[in-house]
């Protein structure tokens, strides 16, 4: 099939050519508008609890949950100088009702939290038009620049205007990752083709891939909410994977035409053997990632909208519009060498090759390797045992910026834990001003307050059918400590009637654990299940896939290690330059998990699937593996290395979330290709030996009708009286 779809490609060259061009020009401009349409954070269930507490909150008690934390400070003034009040003031009231909705200075309601210990700034409350974090941030947009006061410094911070920064902070730093990256990649592509031309084709297909992606982006965001940080996957992701794809494809169209194959034949061997291995590679992947849709946060939903556009694009990309430019230039693929090209060859014999030689010297050390590998995986996993999770709050942006400013202030300049508190939002069932149910809240807001932990629990509003009670404590508000005691307040009985909704920072991260924990394991199954389903078919072994998977969860765990090591312990923060936080955001280990498991199985399916190759033709299990090493681990490693530029670019950011992801990532690829896959998953293909490749006979019969196979042409012996195609 695919080597028929090759010589279709071959022959319709020309028009898949010009539809190509046609989608990059549609999907680019229709995409550039992606950061318009996505918002800012999401990292929150939205069904939860908590975020019913805050919609119910905003609707009664606005003043509560301000969406923008204003700041005012003035060196020489105090606030009861009454020009700072009516410079404060004056602007305040300038701003337009129809993108904000309340405001709450200090001079209307003398809350001494909302002065400066050195009286010298004071802090607004304000909250904008708007029932979805989108419909703020354009509230936001609209009146950022109008909220400056004149002869004031003004900083903006609190939720909206944070997530806001962070937003034009990764557009900016992925743009920026995305200048440094690609004269990185091409010069690094020359080295690995050694032509100027071949260097060119991985890089376009990485470049279709990334304005695709954008297009079917935007075009969800106009369905449904999508976090800003999908972005960073689509541009990331599109363009490595797009390259280690495009690195296939010309590669092994290169060496069919120096075996002696042309035109249409050259391309259908390609995309029966390349192509093949790209389909199972793109598909594991996107399942890996589609896996992530399980959870109910936007971050993760979207993180999956965009890792699997970008997969699946460069999956469709390197399997139709490549072959085409290639079929289009031919031996042309050659032209401009920088070095003088061999002439061309069949395989190296047995015992030659320097990966050869490696890969049996590996092999006879098997036992060592085995042990060594695994024990350097234990060891850099070790600091994951003691992982402690966050939220996602100002502490993600570099102290330069505004909402950073304002998050420092309020940790150190105003009396933050005056505002500090799990509050209780309940739904009556008569208004609470009534004498039974006012009854009724005073004697639930003494059971709270009673509750070990708490400090203190007081009725802070009242409004209709609708109340708060507010709960005080001591401690972090994201902490074990805080999400024990929001636990403990939850098993309180309610007013009769009644039914509470439990809000707050410390409900939130709360409920945010409880919604992974409970779909983490769905999602495990749904990944290991799926896995071993689609490497089966690659392989036609029932060990192998089993074989990955363990590989998997120890270079993850080791990724997971060193990321804790480094981003919660605060290790290498000055060269990386950034301020640790003392925690790990929560949806950040599972995003990285679904990524990270796909990337791997990605180059298991690149070695392993020379390796069966070889094995179908020798019957040879050490042999085989000695030889599909040879073939393509040069590959593998350049492809590897090739994955790293852009994800190395993105890990300069100044945003912690993107820096943790690109470090994170850059680790990952390099210690799954250079320790997992070559050192350890070669010592044990030879500890399987023969058994490697075993399936029971039922299995068996399965894979030889429907496995999807490196090749199911058969050997060609007569390429040696081929002549080789001329290199340009």
């Amino acid at each position: 099939m695919f080597e028929g779809f090759g010589r279709l490609l071959h022959r319709r060259r020309k028009p898949l050519l010009m539809l190509t061009m046609l989608f990059a020009v549609l999907s680019g401009a229709y995409g550039a508008g992606v950061f318009g349409s996505l918002t800012p954070l999401g990292f929150q269930d939205p069904g939860s609890d908590s975020v019913r507490a805050a919609r119910i909150a905003e609707k009664a008690f606005p003043q509560r949950t301000p969406d923008a934390v204003i700041v005012y400070r003035d060196k020489d003034r105090t606030v009861d100088d009454p020009s700072f009040q009516q410079a404060v003031v004056k602007q305040l009231e300038s701003l337009p009702k129809s993108e904000v909705t309340g405001y709450l200075d200090f001079w209307a309601t003398k809350m001494p939290a909302q002065v400066s210990y050195d009286r010298h700034a004071t802090y607004v409350a304000l909250n904008l038009h708007g029932s979805s974090e989108k419909a703020k941030e354009d509230a936001y947009e609209a009146v950022k620049d109008k909220i400056p006061a004149p002869g004031l410094q003004t900083l903006q911070g609190g939720t909206v205007p944070t997530g806001h920064q962070a937003s034009e902070k990764i557009e900016h730093d992925l743009r920026t990752a995305e200048i440094i990256s690609a004269p990185v990649l091409f010069l690094l592509l020359l080295v690995v083709f050694g032509g100027l031309t071949a260097a060119f084709l991985p890089l376009i297909v990485g470049v279709l891939s990334i304005l695709g992606s954008m297009a079917v982006l935007r075009t969800i965001a106009n369905i449904t909410d999508v976090s800003v940080f999908s972005m960073s996957l689509v541009t990331i992701l599109g363009l490595a994977v797009a390259i280690d794809y495009g690195l296939l494809i010309v590669s092994r169209y290169r060496e069919e035409l120096e075996a002696g194959y042309s035109g249409e034949e050259a391309i259908g061997r390609t995309l029966a053997t390349a192509g093949r291995t790209v389909v199972i590679s793109g598909t594991t992947v996107a399942a890996a990632l589609a896996g992530l849709t399980l959870f109910p946060s936007t971050f993760l939903k979207s993180m999956s909208y965009g890792g699997v556009a970008a997969v699946l694009l460069a999956v469709l990309f390197s399997l139709v519009a490549l072959p085409a430019l290639l079929a289009v230039m031919g031996p042309k693929v050659n032209a401009f060498p920088l070095r003088r090209r061999k002439k061309a060859a069949r395989p190296t014999a047995a015992g030659e090759g320097a990966w050869y030689r490696f890969g049996h010297g590996l092999m006879r050390r098997r036992w060592v390797v085995v042990v060594g590998a695994v024990g350097l995986l234990l060891t850099l996993a070790l600091p994951f045992s003691k992982i402690e999770f966050g939220s996602i709050n100002a502490q993600q942006l570099p102290s330069s910026s505004e909402g950073r400013q304002v998050f420092n202030g309020m940790e150190h300049d105003f009396d933050g834990d005056a505002v500090k508190s799990i509050d209780s939002l309940l739904v009556l069932k008569s208004d609470g001003a009534s004498k039974e149910q006012g009854a009724a809240l005073r004697a639930y807001a003494e059971r709270l307050g009673a509750t070990e932990g708490t400090t203190s629990a007081r009725i802070t509003g009242v409004e209709g059918a609708t109340a708060r009670v507010s709960v005080t404590f001591d401690g972090n508000p994201i902490s074990t400590h805080a999400r024990d005691l929001v636990n403990r307040l939850k098993d309180v009985p309610e007013p009769p009637g009644a039914r509470a909704y439990f809000g707050g920072e410390s409900a939130v991260y709360d409920d945010t654990l409880d919604a992974l924990g409970e779909t983490l394991p769905w999602m495990l199954l749904y990944i290991a299940v799926i896995t071993y389903v689609l490497l089966f078919l690659a392989f036609g072994s029932v060990l192998l896939p089993l074989k990955a998977i363990a590989m998997n969860l120890l270079s993850l765990t080791a990724t997971f290690g060193v990321l804790v090591w480094i981003f919660q312990d605060g290790h290498l923060h000055h060269l990386l330059g950034f301020d640790p936080t003392g925690n790990i955001e929560p949806n950040m280990p599972i995003m990285l998990f679904a990524l990270i498991f796909g990337l791997s199985m990605d180059y298991e399916v690149f070695l392993v699937s020379r390796m069966r190759e070889q094995y179908d033709k020798s019957g040879d299990s050490t042999e085989a593996v000695a030889s599909g090493l040879q073939s393509i681990g040069r590959l593998v490693v350049s492809a590897a290395l090739l994955m790293c530029v852009p994800l190395a670019a993105i890990g300069m950011s100044d945003v912690l979330t993107i820096k943790l992801f690109g470090v994170g990532m850059v680790f990952a690829v390099l210690v799954d290709v250079l320790v997992v896959r070559v050192l350890l998953g070669t010592a044990v293909m030879r500890l399987l030996g023969r058994a490697a490749w075993w399936a029971p006979g039922p299995l068996a019969r399965f894979y030889d009708r429907f496995g999807i196979k490196e090749t199911d042409m058969p050997a060609d012996d007569t390429a040696d009286e081929r002549v080789p195609v001329a290199a340009g």
